[in-house]
């Protein structure tokens, strides 16, 4: 099965091409430049230096969120629109899972997150199968920490913006928390494209993002549609 998988869902963007399980190239960048711009030219690139045309791919694979609403939304959007053109099936991968995937030999449970701001972050709890623990969420970080320190497990955490909750992690949960070094904390296209062969294909267009929260603007008109 020959896979494309996209992911623009956060800062870093990812494009693999994976043959037969074999990854046959992977794309990453974590820089700051536009994801609407970039993506296009990336799934080019790599699809013309692994030898591959269009004609080839067997399914697409997307990390459907949670993440930056507009991110998610352009990888969405790219993946549906050639999976249609093409006709062939898409698969929506949960963001925090091709994450948390990265720790799966870790003898312990495994937390990815992305941070929402205002001290929120989009999180979740995996065991070392990748079967969820703790359902992903929407939850103030410390909140969440107090919580894991409650289980007396070690924790293997993974996240792009581990800069932003570092302190906190270790100031909560001391030595249960293992925090590996850089490249570990930034989430691969191809395990996405590893993901996706596993899954059932999603109805074109009933594959939706998966933002675990409503986006900031749909929350004030329904707070002023309330107030009316």
């Amino acid at each position: 099965m020959n896979i494309l998988a996209i992911d623009t869902s956060n800062y870093v963007m990812g494009v693999a091409v994976v043959k037969n399980g074999v990854v046959a190239g992977e794309y990453i960048t974590n820089i700051k430049k536009n994801h609407s711009i970039r993506l296009m030219p990336a799934i080019d690139q790599v699809m013309k230096e692994t030898g591959t045309v269009p004609e080839d791919l067997d399914r697409i694979a997307v990390a459907h969120g949670p993440g930056s609403y507009t991110g998610v939304r352009i990888g969405m959007t790219t993946a549906k629109t050639m999976a249609w053109t093409l006709g062939i099936p898409v698969v929506g991968v949960s963001s925090l899972e091709a994450v948390a995937r990265q720790g799966v030999f870790f003898n312990g449970y495994v937390c990815p997150f992305f941070d929402a701001r205002r001290g929120l972050v989009y999180t979740g709890l995996y065991d070392s199968h990748m079967e969820l623990v703790k359902e992903e969420t929407n939850v103030l970080m410390e909140e969440w920490l107090h919580q894991l320190k409650a289980l007396r497990k070690p924790i293997l955490f993974l996240s792009q913006d581990m800069h932003v909750h570092e302190a906190m992690i270790r100031d909560i949960l001391g030595d249960s928390a293992w925090i590996p070094d850089g490249p570990y904390q930034y989430a691969r296209p191809s395990i996405i494209a590893q993901v996706g062969a596993m899954m059932d294909p999603d109805p074109l267009h009933e594959l939706v993002p998966n933002y675990l929260r409503i986006p900031e603007a749909e929350a004030k008109w329904l707070e002023q549609q309330g107030k009316k």
